[in-house]
């Protein structure tokens, strides 16, 4: 083992195109340290990052989709030699919560239905008089997945760290029981 690696993480956000809603970009706001304001969930955004934990260095490539629904066809890329997966859902809409469940199941088929490495994450916590989906709720999914769960803001840069701290521990907790070698390569 070198003790780090590559990791390839996608971030899908689910069904956030629904009239004012408007992503934010966790990713963002981990690499570059600022909030955007009406970010456009239309886009697809890239970054890379180097993380270290402990002694071991990480250098994550970052996937941020464009916002993905229900009907969304995922593509090859969003399977295909990724290693972790942070999904995210506005705690101010249910639509949101559930697409994240289609998506996961559509992940989850395209694995082979194998354990997939993933933090689940209700985002916008600082809008709590709004909230539609309650953290038990968020929580009770992600135990299901075998998964962690996260709420977080990224406008207040609540938990944004930990929640890239966690996808990376998660792909080690897997891979390593598969009895692989803990290098991770995250798209």
């Amino acid at each position: 083992k070198d003790g780090g690696g590559k990791a390839g993480v996608v971030i899908v956000c689910g069904g956030l195109q629904e009239a004012g809603e408007r992503k934010t970009s966790l990713a963002h706001q981990f690499v570059e340290g600022e909030f955007l304001e009406g970010y456009d969930p239309t886009v697809e955004n890239t970054y890379s990052k180097i993380v270290t934990l402990g002694k071991d260095e990480f250098h994550l490539h970052l996937v941020d989709t464009a916002g993905q629904d229900e009907y969304s066809i995922l593509p090859y890329s969003f399977i295909i030699g990724v290693h972790g997966y942070v999904l995210v859902y506005s705690v101010t809409s249910l639509h949101s919560f559930q697409v994240i469940e289609s998506l996961y199941q559509k992940l989850h088929e395209g694995h082979g239905k194998t354990r997939l490495p993933v933090v689940l994450v209700g985002n916008k916590a600082d809008l709590s008089p709004d909230r539609e989906v309650q953290a038990v709720e968020g929580k009770k999914l992600a135990e299901s997945w075998g998964a962690t769960f996260m709420e977080s803001s990224a406008r207040e840069n609540q938990l944004t760290r930990g929640i890239f701290t966690k996808v990376i521990q998660e792909i080690a907790r897997v891979e390593n029981s598969y009895g692989q070698e803990r290098r991770c390569r995250l798209m």
